[in-house]
Parts: C-alpha cells; structure tokens; sequence
C-alpha cells in the first residue's frame, strides 16, 4: 500500500502502517483525520494496541491510561481508555474510570508516535506530547507495547 487510506488499515500489519505514515505527507494524515475517516483510523489503531502489548514487560503494571487526540473537526477531542491489569491490556473508546496517567497529542502527532516514527519524549519535551499525571509511567509506555520502527 502506498496511500494513506484507512480503507485499507485493517489488512496492513504493524510494520506496514509504520512506514505509511513515514512516507505521507503529514498535510495529506491531517486532511484524513480533518474529515470522516477519522473514527475508523482511531479505532482500527486502538483496537490493535491489545495485540501490540508485551505482558511480559508490564510485570505488576496496574494502570489506567487516556489517550486524548485532539483536532476532531468539530474542535472536541477523542479519549480512548487503556487499561493494563495482571497482563492484560483492554482497550474502551470512552473514558470510564479515573485515568493514572493521561496522554494528549494531535492527531498527527499521534499517528507518528503509535506508527513508531516519532519520539515520545522529545514530543513531550517541545509541548507536542502533554502528560498529565504518573510521568513514570509515560516514559515506561515504549516498552509495554511492541510498536515498529518503519
């Protein structure tokens, strides 16, 4: 795949996803998540986090995440929830529970940081990437999922 379609997510893998978003253009990534498509990127990318997570590096890690992506076309933001326990990672598409850390990025950001070609900690560093609560745990966030470097 060489276009920056959500259409076609569901059958690309990790490693493949990564490079889409290396290779496209961030104007043409803000353009898809601007309009309808934006829903499906977000839930295809979120529904694959449980089998991207490594329970084998999350050890006792209990911890309940928000992931707020800003810039939805109506000027509101998209929360998902992940929940890490006993290791399991569950992912919701709302926010239910009172979140130890929270995580809020744009849209493109975001897709750069879960397609494995941005660094979260420089993203912090310059404001891009905005953590609220167990800093910790963000830094400890690259290692409990096996995201692809493209």
């Amino acid at each position: 795949m060489t276009e920056f379609d959500p259409a076609n997510f569901a059958s690309i893998d990790a490693k493949e996803f990564s490079k889409l978003v290396k290779t496209t253009p961030d104007s043409k990534i803000a353009e898809v998540m601007q309009g309808d498509l934006r829903g499906k990127v977000l839930d295809e990318v979120f529904n694959r986090m449980p089998t991207l997570f490594r329970p084998e590096k999350a050890g006792a890690t209990s911890a309940v995440i928000h992931w707020n992506i800003t810039g939805r076309p109506d000027g509101g933001t998209d929360t998902y929830e992940i929940v890490v326990d006993n290791g399991t990672c569950v992912v919701s598409p709302t926010a239910e529970r009172e979140p130890r850390l929270s995580l809020t990025l744009g849209p493109v950001d975001f897709l750069k940081v879960v397609g494995g070609t941005a660094n979260p900690m420089m993203m912090f560093m310059t404001g891009k990437l905005k953590a609220k609560g167990d800093l910790g745990l963000a830094a400890q966030i690259p290692n409990l999922f096996d995201i692809p470097k493209s």
